[in-house]
């Protein structure tokens, strides 16, 4: 007799391969872990980086630190959400580029008081839950040709080469080129090119773990040597290990001056739905396009192109903003990161829900995170960006109906630093040339009805 996917020898299998599906997905506790640990090395910096970005607008006592725990707790809450309720290993945390737009946008550019931001953030997710419960989410997703979900794939595989480069200072910012090749004798960039290689022989070589013996093993040759890779040197300069001043363990703190905050009266008046909906249109594609991109990646999606536990998951999503937002936080949005522990073999809600532990204990542990230097995630970012252009090759590149507005997505993404303006150009591009072609029937009523709203964000909203 053949073991179906919920059974197993002496009957229903239990636990946490009965309840995940691991056997069913191919996979396995151990891997699922590993796939968890993976994602969030990749990912920590959000913990430093959140509250550097914010402290500069939320002006509280001991704000940086109160903003580490409130991004680790909304952080672990997404992603605990995602991988229980959704079961898909999707990581989540306070998305970065929203972040910067809540700060320096809205807060600091507009005047906006931090705790009416953080209401019109929670209106967003409500909007964002309302949308998933409709089934309006998914069907956007249904909608989408799988030209344009390819290249979705492909432009998040971009974005996330691109972050690696930048944060190993390969690639620079340059006032005559606008971008420019780092020097790779730093310290930075030579470790991250040698971190590279070695994750690339081993993952060549199929052993299993890779991604993250390639991290910790750089780690590892960062703090040994001693390279200024580390933040917080004089005026802003990296700095060798300095290691564990106040030991790994401390005493989380509560963020009382953060959490409960929110302004919803303000959030909702007349002048600040520019601002509400300016969240909602950015967070909703770059979440959707993340989503998508992540779950073909994962080979979740259906051969028409569907999402199983689409309302859930999209659900969830909304959910986790909203929770960030009481808690004190900028939008809560799926990583792209998360791509790093499907490359491990990560296929269940098992990963995010060991990723979402770690958050958690990141509230006691956080200094440890503090070990694993930019200079050490990066390879890990710019080869699953590579793995993640594979997709690419299935898009009919002799029709340029389908050809230009995968390519407009794909290179969209890295050079508006957005996977939001990534998507919505491929959309908009696709349905006007298919419009104007004489294919317009081969586009969704729906898609049109996106394009729309897009084109009317671009004209009339705020941007990024």
């Amino acid at each position: 007799m053949t073991i179906g996917p919920d059974q197993a020898v002496g009957g229903r299998r239990g636990g946490l391969d009965g309840f995940f599906n691991l056997s069913g997905q191919g996979s396995s506790v151990a891997q699922e872990v590993r796939a968890g640990i993976t994602t969030f090395l990749t990912m920590s910096y959000v913990l430093f980086v959140n509250p550097q970005i914010l402290s500069g607008a939320i002006q509280v006592p001991n704000a940086f630190v109160q903003l580490l725990m409130a991004t680790a707790i909304a952080a672990a809450f997404g992603s605990l959400a995602m991988g229980l309720v959704a079961k898909y290993p999707f990581a989540q945390a306070p998305g970065m580029g929203l972040n910067a737009f809540f700060a320096f946008s809205v807060v600091l550019g507009m005047g906006v008081p931090w705790q009416t931001a953080l209401g019109a953030v929670f209106v967003s997710g409500v909007l964002f839950v309302l949308l998933s419960v409709l089934g309006a989410r998914q069907a956007i997703v249904k909608a989408i040709p799988n030209s344009l979900k390819f290249a979705i794939t492909g432009g998040i595989g971009a974005f996330l080469a691109f972050l690696g480069l930048r944060s190993a200072g390969i690639v620079v910012a340059n006032e005559a080129t606008m971008l420019g090749m780092g020097a790779v004798t730093a310290p930075g960039a030579w470790l991250a090119l040698l971190g590279l290689l070695l994750t690339a022989v081993l993952m060549a070589r199929n052993v299993k773990g890779a991604i993250l013996y390639g991290i910790l093993i750089t780690s590892l040759i960062a703090v040994v040597l001693r390279l200024p890779v580390y933040p917080g040197g004089p005026e802003g300069a990296l700095q060798a290990f300095q290691g564990f001043q106040n030991g790994v363990v401390g005493v989380p703190v509560w963020p009382s001056d953060l959490v409960g905050q929110l302004d919803l009266g303000g959030a909702l008046a007349l002048g600040l739905l520019n601002v509400v909906f300016t969240f909602f249109f950015v967070d909703f594609f770059d979440a959707t396009g993340t989503l998508t991109g992540l779950a073909h990646r994962a080979g979740a999606l259906t051969p028409d192109g569907d999402l199983p536990r689409a309302r859930r998951t999209f659900a969830m999503d909304g959910l986790a903003a909203m929770f960030g937002a009481f808690m004190g936080t900028s939008t809560v949005t799926a990583y792209v990161e998360s791509a790093s522990g499907i490359s491990e073999g990560g296929r269940t809600g098992l990963t995010a829900v060991v990723v979402g532990v770690l958050f958690l204990l990141a509230t006691f542990l956080w200094p440890l995170a503090g070990a694993i230097p930019a200079a050490a995630t990066a390879p890990a970012l710019i080869l699953v960006g590579a793995l993640m252009m594979e997709g690419v090759r299935h898009i009919d590149w002799d029709d340029l109906t389908d050809s230009l507005p995968a390519f407009l997505t794909i290179i969209a993404m890295p050079l508006t630093f957005s996977i939001a303006n990534g998507v919505s150009l491929g959309v908009i591009a696709y349905c006007v040339l298919k419009a104007l072609t004489g294919k317009a029937r081969e586009v969704s009523p729906v898609l049109y009805g996106v394009a729309a709203l897009l084109l009317f964000r671009y004209v009339f909203l705020a941007t990024e």
